[in-house]
């Protein structure tokens, strides 16, 4: 670790944290604080993925679908309107919509070939933006004058790193680079996320090999084809599945770094708080 101790985190004059874990554990909500209140910068990989590496099949996506009304096909034609996402930290709608569900397209759902091809780009797309982490960070300093750095993952993360690999080379320079910080959920939270995601089930990534598994079988135990499979249901139902499959890979990224569970993430008021979390998680790791 770049920390050798929690006095030695309190001390250093420029603090390098990377939050990973399930999304809905704190990784957000942490960085929104530490940018708010504090001299912090906060790098998202969701938002670089979505404007720096997928915004161009993003809007070439909703230009597809304007092609279709005769109105926007002309105007689109004649250069007389502009489409593109408005992606923000906290609305990450279009690249989500972009990934889509696979099944029925009369319930929304896109070809099997072309999730899986959008997947990939996914993954392309986290990696290069994952990466980029080490150069936002000298950006940051040199352009804006944040001494303090926070990167906020993507959930998939540990889907496009091998964690047990020390040559990894993602894991290998966040390890140089930053303090990595896993936000561990309780069975409670697990449960609670699987709700949440219940009741508005949204596209994510996952590797080609649990995907493919997941489809093989879904369609086998639902007995349906991939133009008769609910997209909305085989996403729930993956879902549920992946949290399970995401966990020793979640934990095998750990040993890189420190853990903090999400109760103690949800006492987290203040800076001073977030960097005596820090310093304690250091120091029992």
């Amino acid at each position: 670790m770049i920390y050798r101790s929690g006095a030695d985190y309190l001390k250093a004059s420029r603090k390098r944290i990377m939050l990973f874990g399930m999304s809905g554990l704190g990784k957000t909500y942490l960085s929104n604080l530490l940018r708010d209140h504090g001299d912090w910068f906060h790098y998202s990989v969701d938002y670089r993925i979505g404007t720096r590496y997928m915004g161009e099949f993003i809007a070439d996506n909703f230009k597809r679908e304007a092609m279709k009304v005769p109105l926007l096909r002309e105007l689109l034609m004649t250069d007389s309107v502009y489409i593109a996402s408005n992606i923000t930290f906290d609305n990450l709608a279009p690249l989500s919509t972009y990934l889509g569900k696979p099944g029925d397209p009369a319930k929304g759902g896109v070809p099997f070939a072309e999730y899986m091809k959008r997947q990939d780009q996914h993954r392309q797309a986290e990696i290069a933006a994952t990466l980029d982490t080490a150069r936002f960070m000298e950006r940051a300093e040199e352009i804006y004058g944040y001494p303090n750095f926070v990167c906020d993952t993507s959930g998939s993360i540990c889907e496009v790193v091998e964690p047990e690999d020390p040559q990894d080379p993602v894991m290998r320079q966040l390890a140089d680079t930053l303090l990595m910080v896993w936000i561990k959920g309780s069975d409670a939270h697990t449960a609670e996320l699987v709700k949440r995601f219940d009741r508005a089930p949204k596209p994510m990534y996952y590797q080609p090999t649990f995907l493919h598994a997941m489809w093989e079988d879904y369609r086998a135990t639902h007995s349906v084809t991939e133009e008769t499979c609910d997209p909305d249901h085989f996403v729930r139902w993956t879902f549920a599945r992946a949290l399970a499959h995401r966990q020793p890979r979640y934990a095998a990224m750990a040993r890189w770094g420190v853990t903090v569970t999400a109760e103690e993430v949800g006492a987290v008021a203040s800076t001073q708080d977030f960097d005596a979390l820090m310093a304690r998680a250091i120091d029992r790791a």
